[in-house]
């Protein structure tokens, strides 16, 4: 389209005509700033371009990050990544050259957004997210995002998203709850990590997590206030009990102390709390990830320790009776994944006990149709949405949706592999989640999406609305 053409389909000599006319009649001090101010409103904003780079992400691994520009600027997001990807979650395209970042470099993907996303997009509304998201699906044909990449795929939506916002003048949290057809934000409760073991971990812990969760809080700002002082309680605990190096910290900013069982590191964090006096306000959650250690039908809870005494090798129905005996012992209000991926009788089992929170994350992967047949046998109750999983900021919406219809609460989550993008702060308030796994209260990763968080309360002020006890409800 030349000058000209561009000019005249958007009748740009009238509207500049008017923006005079507007600053003469406002007897601006600025007549430049004015008119330059009144012309972004009057001219329909579109994508100019889409610009991706590969950057490092907190664990020193690749990752995509988009620059979208539109009238209005320059939109930039970047995309995490888990440590390990399920068979039924969308796939994060990488070069798979070993010479090169060891085989995770992601030129690709970069690529496939510099020359194929780039040119399907240009022109577009930002605020249409939906025929965003659609564009890009189309353009990659493959039920898994095989052939662009997720990883692509999901750091173009995220940044269209924010060029949305921006479009309508509004917060990224109101652009998204209009997406997702919800009128009332909701700040939710934060998981905090503060505890790491399970697979990635040096110690002999096998669970992956144990996390706190400030229920009791009357605002976000106080929840946050309450995970810090606990964390750094704990870190007071553990020095007394096993040194100094027992304050070495994993991926998700959790301690990792030489602990082998899960009522040891357990005992450890209801004494921090304690400390604090927040005894009656903070709920304590678990990771279990027993995907990591299910051996046949068995899990083996010594999986990680050199001298296995054979005395936690355990069937499904020890699994759950293990769990019962945690519930009544510890204020434990929610464990993920109990059980392995596809071991679907002893998690319906389990859930229909009604003792605490089910969440489903290597056992749904954020997958629509693992999700449907959770709600239809009651598996668990809750999602942990990782929005990488599944690709598109529409597809995250929808899945969402179809967790709340099944009646379950939400958790928004982030990966180990994070970036300083707070995107999923503000969607987590959108779609009223009710809750949020972002890591510890440490590392600026973690903490990029808590502070986000503070600024979105404060923005709302009065309107603010925290989950508190009801943040499974939300």
């Amino acid at each position: 389209m030349s000058v000209q053409e561009y000019l005249d389909k958007h009748m740009l000599s009238r509207k500049i005509e008017d923006a005079v006319n507007a600053a003469v009649r406002a007897k601006t001090p600025d007549p430049v700033l004015f008119i330059s101010n009144h012309m972004k409103k009057a001219v329909p904003s579109v994508i100019t371009k889409v610009k991706a780079r590969q950057i490092l992400d907190s664990r020193g691994i690749p990752t995509v990050e988009v620059d979208l520009f539109t009238n209005k600027g320059m939109f930039r997001a970047s995309v995490p990544s888990g440590d390990s990807t399920g068979m039924y979650e969308a796939v994060e395209l990488r070069d798979g050259d070993k010479g090169i970042y060891l085989g995770n470099a992601v030129t690709k993907a970069v690529k496939n957004i510099n020359e194929k996303i780039s040119e399907a997009l240009v022109g577009m509304d930002p605020t249409v997210q939906l025929q965003i998201d659609q564009a890009m699906i189309d353009l990659d044909k493959t039920e898994k995002k095989t052939e662009l990449g997720a990883n692509a795929i999901l750091a173009v939506s995220i940044a269209a998203c924010k060029a949305g916002a921006a479009e309508k003048e509004v917060p990224l949290y109101k652009h998204i709850a209009d997406l997702s057809g919800k009128s009332n934000s909701i700040l939710p409760v934060p998981a905090f990590t503060v505890i790491s073991g399970g697979k990635y971990s040096g110690n002999s812990l096998p669970i992956q997590d144990i996390l706190i969760l400030p229920t009791g809080a009357s605002r976000f700002e106080e929840a946050l206030q309450m995970g810090s002082e606990t964390y750094h309680h704990l870190k007071a605990v553990i020095t007394e009990k096993y040194g100094a190096n027992g304050c070495s910290v994993g991926e998700d900013g959790g301690f990792t102390p030489n602990i082998s069982s899960i009522r040891e590191g357990l005992d450890i964090v209801k004494e921090a709390i304690s400390r604090t006096g927040y005894a009656d306000k903070i709920k304590i959650g678990i990771d279990v990830a027993a995907t990591d250690f299910c051996i046949g039908t068995k899990y083996d809870l010594e999986f990680k320790s050199p001298n296995k005494s054979g005395q936690n090798f355990k069937s499904g129905e020890d699994m759950i009776q293990m769990y019962k005996e945690l519930c009544i012992d510890y204020p434990i209000t929610s464990i993920e994944d109990p059980f392995d991926k596809e071991d679907w009788e002893h998690s319906k089992h389990f859930c229909n006990l009604g003792l605490c929170q089910v969440v489903g994350d290597d056992l749904l992967m954020s997958n629509p149709k693992r999700i449907e047949r959770a709600i239809n046998e009651s598996a668990c109750n809750s999602l942990l949405l990782k929005i990488n999983q599944i690709g598109t900021v529409t597809e995250a919406i929808e899945v969402v949706k179809l967790a709340k219809e099944g009646n379950w609460g939400v958790v928004v989550s982030h990966r180990c592999g994070e970036t300083d993008d707070s995107f999923i702060a503000d969607l987590a308030v959108a779609i009223g989640a009710g809750q949020i796994k972002a890591g510890a209260p440490c590392r600026g990763e973690h903490l990029a999406k808590y502070n986000q968080l503070l600024r979105i309360e404060e923005e709302l002020g009065d309107q603010a609305v925290y989950a508190g006890e009801d943040w499974r409800s939300s």
